[in-house]
């Protein structure tokens, strides 16, 4: 290990993690540090990050986004403070109860500010489902969490909260169900639902905001070795990421009106959520995940593979990420690939590559 560097991470001045200690290298650790770190080292070569956003039409459509603009503040700055898996604060008073912890907050680091909220979902290509299409057609796997559709909902609260009227406009046709519970009485509800957002978004996409970074690194097909390059960064809008699984939800109720998936539950969460705060202010978003689980573990709110995700990341970027394998030594600093507990895939490969850090 370099005696003159502690273990670092590039452009992470100041965070409430400290990296010089091997507990900060964890699996867990890791897949939200690192692509901090990285959003922070495109910044430094003035590379963008893709924006993944929709238009009136509910088409996906791609834009770029600096991290500058996603974190709040320049990501250089001395203010800049990283704050990892806490909750965003100023969502609190949204809610009943404890705020879910979000995997970033950036705030100031004078005033104890929050910037912003983002979730993070570090992502391999190619997953199982596209490993065997050509290499310009790899996608990932993505696993979404309760907490990403809270924190989706808050997002869009904040959104239209100067006009709260629009919400009860749209929402107020669920106040009438009684139980919430039962998915035989929700089962009709369906295809108002999934109608109610589409509308919801169409009505001002100008609101949307970025919500969760998803970080690709690819792999060469499935060796486990990176690909020359490996690393980009895509950000998803609030509203973007809610194609994610209503689109499957609409396809899914088409063969299967009296199914409830992960998919469609998550449509009855999000559902939930904003009628209920357009209708009481605020949002019991842990009894919502508790109560409303339709025979299913909620331990994840759905998954969706590479051949779902492709049409909606296919780009250059996604065929051949921006960052090289040669540049990872440039955002891991100081010996830190030596405290990397190899539990998962990135970690494993970057701790197994030990020629990335040769100078």
């Amino acid at each position: 290990m370099n005696k003159q560097l502690r273990p670092s991470l590039f452009g992470l001045k100041h965070s409430n993690r400290d990296f010089s200690k091997k507990d900060n290298w964890g699996k867990n650790q890791f897949n939200s540090s690192f692509p901090a770190s990285l959003a922070c080292f495109m910044a430094s070569k003035k590379i963008d990050l893709k924006y993944i956003k929709i238009d009136k039409q509910l088409n996906v459509k791609q834009e770029y986004i600096s991290t500058d603009s996603l974190f709040g503040t320049n990501y250089d700055s001395e203010d800049l403070f990283f704050a990892f898996e806490t909750d965003y604060v100023p969502y609190q008073k949204l809610v009943i109860g404890n705020l879910p912890r979000i995997d970033l907050v950036t705030m100031s680091a004078k005033s104890g500010k929050c910037l912003r909220g983002i979730e993070i979902k570090l992502t391999a290509i190619p997953d199982n489902s596209t490993c065997g299409r050509d290499e310009g057609q790899y996608s990932c796997e993505i696993v979404v969490r309760p907490d990403t559709i809270v924190y989706m909902a808050l997002s869009m609260i904040i959104a239209f909260q100067n006009d709260k009227n629009i919400l009860k406009d749209h929402y107020k046709h669920f106040y009438k169900i009684k139980d919430w519970s039962d998915g035989i009485s929700i089962l009709p509800y369906l295809g108002k639902m999934i109608e109610t957002m589409d509308n919801l978004l169409t009505f001002d996409g100008d609101r949307q905001s970025p919500l969760v970074m998803q970080p690709i690194w690819k792999t060469n097909g499935k060796a486990a070795t990176l690909a020359e390059n490996c690393l980009d960064i895509f950000i998803w809008s609030d509203f973007a990421f809610t194609r994610l699984f209503f689109d499957v939800a609409k396809k899914e109720l088409k063969k299967d009106h009296h199914k409830i998936s992960r998919q469609v539950r998550s449509v009855i969460w999000l559902t939930k959520m904003l009628s209920d705060y357009s209708k009481d202010g605020v949002v019991d978003h842990k009894k919502i995940i508790d109560e409303l689980s339709y025979n299913t573990k909620n331990d994840k709110a759905f998954a969706v593979s590479g051949r779902v995700t492709y049409p909606y990341l296919k780009s250059f970027e996604q065929a051949n990420p921006r960052i090289t394998k040669s540049q990872i030594k440039e955002i891991i600093l100081g010996g830190g690939q030596n405290l990397l507990s190899p539990e998962r895939r990135l970690d494993g490969i970057i701790q197994n590559t030990p020629d990335l850090f040769d100078n």
